[in-house]
């Protein structure tokens, strides 16, 4: 049975499901793992910016299961679009980071397709709850989550495009002599 068809919607819409968008968080995470250059922190990091990010006014309340699913499934590929370009734009040595930046940013959201279509959500009841409680969603915010797509993809971007990023304690790498 299609995912998109009449059933499957009216078995959905009675399950209470919040929806965020993932695509900022992929692309935060992208930005945290080009910036901490090693896997563990920057997964860490990414898990860490996904609950301050939620926290923020951002767009959301959907009204409907069948409206979530049409913004939530496009920005699911475009997520998933970002996180193969970001981890193939990304230097060899710094791409183990990105991309565990992008995952540790994406998981906590992991709840939303497990309880839509399996009923279960893979965390603890005090995780879900506290998740729950921080979104600050409103319709009508769309704007807000483009216009930050565009920061954190350009902020991602220039981080793997830096030469030789930040050193540790954020120094920049030193310049050779002789060299601009």
């Amino acid at each position: 049975m299609p995912a998109g068809s009449p059933r499957i919607i009216a078995r959905l819409a009675s399950r209470t499901v919040r929806g965020v968008l993932l695509t900022n968080h992929v692309l935060s995470g992208a930005l945290i793992g080009a910036l901490a250059r090693r896997p563990a922190p920057a997964f860490a990091a990414g898990v860490a910016s996904h609950f301050a990010l939620d926290a923020v006014p951002h767009w959301g309340d959907w009204g409907s299961i069948r409206r979530f699913l049409q913004v939530a499934v496009p920005d699911g590929l475009i997520s998933l679009a970002a996180m193969g370009t970001l981890a193939a734009l990304a230097p060899a040595e710094r791409r183990p980071a990105v991309l565990a930046g992008m995952i540790g940013a994406a998981l906590p959201d992991v709840d939303k397709p497990a309880t839509l279509f399996l009923g279960w959500s893979p965390f603890p009841w005090a995780v879900d709850e506290f998740h729950r409680r921080i979104q600050r969603e409103a319709s009508g915010r769309a704007h807000i989550e483009l216009l930050a797509a565009g920061a954190f993809g350009a902020a991602a971007l220039a981080a793997l495009r830096r030469p030789g990023g930040l050193r540790p304690g954020g120094r920049r790498p030193a310049r050779r002599a002789g060299l601009r």
